[in-house]
């Protein structure tokens, strides 16, 4: 008499086992996700930090060419370089004999991100809604802030 019983290699997941392992992979993504995200965002702030020290040399070889900052290469509207920045010399009068502040003003993705560097290599980190929660100014703001909280 032959054997009707199921074998176990051909019975298959049950609904129970496959709702399981959906929830286990839900779990993973909503902890990955947020990490993923912060990571990238951080991936790009270098693209704002090194053009504005870029602009800095070039205002300083401006400089020392000219003995003024007036019409000097950084302070020229930029919207082209950058997929996630725009630099500027904001202001009244942009930049003068002996002072100037580049500003690099996040777009897209990076909406709310704000890094400035001055005549001096004073630099700065503002951020306002919608940068994350999370993202705050250093204290004292006399960095580059690169992650949150306010880290340099």
């Amino acid at each position: 008499m032959p054997n009707t019983a199921p074998r176990e290699a051909e019975r298959g997941f049950t609904l129970i086992e496959l709702m399981i392992v959906v929830v286990v992979i839900a779990i993973l993504t909503a902890i990955a996700l947020p990490s993923y995200t912060s990571y990238v965002r951080r991936g790009r702030i270098p693209d704002a930090t090194s053009n504005l020290a870029t602009l800095r040399v070039k205002m300083e070889q401006y400089y020392q060419d000219n003995r003024t900052y007036i019409g000097g290469p950084g302070c020229v509207i930029d919207t082209a370089t950058s997929k996630y920045f725009d630099f500027s010399c904001p202001g009244a009068g942009a930049a003068t004999a002996t002072t100037y502040m580049i500003t690099a003003a996040g777009k897209n993705a990076m909406n709310g991100f704000k890094y400035t560097i001055d005549q001096s290599g004073g630099k700065t980190s503002t951020f306002s809604s919608p940068a994350p929660s999370g993202w705050v100014s250093p204290t004292p703001n006399n960095c580059w802030a690169t992650n949150v909280g306010g880290v340099c």
